[in-house]
């Protein structure tokens, strides 16, 4: 086939070139929120719009169209859904073979205060299974354990919610950092760096705000040297291992460091009162398990955690990447029709510059190969049988149909958007507002989250664009990006998808507007603070 060059003002006007490039957004956005359709079916209207913007607006031939499109779904398919679905599947493997209820009351047992409970829960343990499975597995599961533990279920959502900040950004292995990095040609470290320079601080200021919410100023006075435990310590590890070693461990190496210090230091400490959010319930003390039961219920998640400390960290990586001894191992399908038939120019790129489309099938090095290795770990362990695995799979595969379509179709719409110039039109548009530009660059990827509930698809929708104009403002484009995973992460406490699944696992279903209201605030404060800090540092 003939190479085709993109074009970024088809109409000779670049602000009207923008309107149209928007169009295609504009669509998902109306549709998913005034018509109020489902994710996937706002997606596919939305790839519709773009495929027919892009041929007959910027005349791109329709087969790398639809190639775009066809990638794109590769894409959503391994590693993101993959990742989810494994990660789901490993859940209820604990849930389904009772070990679930073990760690469940591990938790309970370590402080009587609530306030720490939540701490305990809603942030660390929250920010571990973010990390582990995201896409609202983490504050279903969190949520539904504090009603347990006698919090209103009103209450018990919106903490979850909120905490679900500190781990938001990194959740399901780091792909809020990675996919978009991917898209864009980034490095995914870079973009990591970027974005510890603002939310590991910000995770500690979650930590109090919890507390704050629960019991006030008072709460904090009273609880003051456990939270700076709690949030010091996964702020710090948090910055370290997004530094040094990437965002796939960050949520899970600052998860287990915050639980372990608070628990080791509720040992030596306690505080002055006792709070408890039902005060006439008696503390439960009748059922408690032995060391051995707890670690042995824990176990999965430990394997889990080496699992993935080993397969990033860089000698390992080095063993898959081209010369190295495994590198026949990871599959490598360049997309027939759109693999450098496209070529970027001036002024998105300083030269001519064809863009790859390669499918990398990397089964025996993904984070979705750490999971499934965990999988049959646990299936031993705990002696699951056939049935109970099929029962499992058949479960979490209905569950996640909608998500894994919603993922497919907005990844598929994102490339088209990408591979036509669409994104770099709205990029060359937004970069004529200069400086100002890194102040409301969160508003997009807060936005992005609103719309799909998700970093993820956020990324894949707004992370071209804040690459393109980030370059031409003359700032990094890694810093944009990361900026765009920043603002997102304060929309997932009110993105509809994450008020529906909190909702939803607390018996709150039809109330998802009273969830709202709770949280909204929060998140309209918090993006203003990260727009504030995006505008003063980049």
């Amino acid at each position: 086939m003939h190479v085709w060059e993109q074009v970024y003002n088809p109409l000779g006007n670049i602000w009207l070139s923008a309107i149209i490039a928007a169009v295609p957004i504009i669509v998902f956005i109306v549709l998913l929120t005034v018509f109020k359709l489902k994710g996937y079916i706002a997606g596919l209207f939305s790839i519709i719009a773009a495929g027919i913007f892009a041929v007959f607006i910027y005349k791109m031939p329709a087969i790398l169209v639809l190639m775009s499109a066809i990638y794109g779904i590769l894409v959503g398919l391994w590693p993101v859904a993959s990742i989810v679905f494994a990660a789901i599947f490993l859940y209820k493997i604990t849930v389904k073979t009772g070990k679930f209820a073990i760690i469940e009351k591990s938790i309970s047992f370590i402080t009587v205060d609530q306030r720490l409970q939540v701490l305990i829960v809603a942030f660390s343990f929250g920010a571990f299974l973010e990390g582990a499975a995201g896409f609202g597995a983490p504050v279903a599961i969190t949520a539904a354990i504090l009603v347990g533990l006698g919090f209103s279920p009103l209450y018990a959502a919106g903490l979850c919610l909120i905490a679900n900040i500190a781990g938001g950004a990194y959740g399901a292995m780091g792909i809020p950092v990675t996919v978009p990095a991917l898209l864009t040609n980034l490095d995914g470290l870079v973009v990591g760096r970027y974005t510890a320079l603002v939310l590991p601080a910000l995770s500690i200021v979650v930590a109090f705000l919890l507390i704050f919410i629960i019991d006030g100023f008072k709460g904090i006075r009273q609880t003051f040297p456990a939270i700076l435990v709690s949030g010091g310590s996964f702020g710090l590890t948090q910055a370290l291992v997004l530094t040094f070693l990437g965002a796939e461990l960050a949520d899970i190496f600052a998860a287990i460091v915050s639980l372990v210090v608070l628990t080791l230091f509720l040992q030596v400490w306690k505080p002055k009162e006792i709070y408890r959010v039902n005060r006439e319930k008696a503390v439960d003390k009748q059922i408690k398990y032995s060391f051995g039961k707890i670690a042995y219920a824990w176990l999965p998640f430990v394997f889990l955690t080496i699992c993935v400390t080993l397969f990033n960290l860089p000698f390992f990586k080095k063993l898959f990447l081209p010369g190295g001894l495994l590198e026949k191992l990871v599959l490598l399908f360049p997309i027939p029709g759109l693999d450098n038939l496209v070529i970027k120019h001036a002024p998105i790129v300083t030269q001519d510059a064809p863009m790859a489309a390669v499918f990398k099938l990397d089964l025996f090095s993904s984070t979705t190969t750490a999971i499934v290795m965990t999988i049959i770990v646990a299936s031993i362990l705990f002696r699951c049988s056939n049935k109970q695995l099929r029962e499992i799979a058949k479960e979490t595969s209905k569950e996640l149909v909608s998500p894994v379509l919603t993922i497919c179709s907005v990844l598929a719409f994102a490339y088209i958007c990408t591979y036509s110039g669409m994104s770099s039109t709205l990029g060359l548009a937004f970069a004529s507002t200069g400086k100002v530009f890194p102040l409301f660059s969160p508003v997009l990827g807060w936005l992005g989250v609103f719309l799909t509930g998700s970093v993820v698809n956020s990324g894949s929708l707004f992370a071209p664009l804040q690459a393109v104009t980030a370059s031409q403002i003359g700032i990094a484009p890694e810093t944009m990006v990361a900026v765009n995973v920043m603002g997102g992460t304060m929309a997932k406490m009110i993105s509809p998808q994450s008020i529906a699944v909190a909702a939803a696992a607390v018996g709150l279903a039809g109330k998802e507007s009273d969830l709202f209201k709770v949280t909204i605030k929060y998140s309209l404060c918090l993006l203003a603070v990260i727009g504030l800090v995006s505008w003063l540092l980049f």
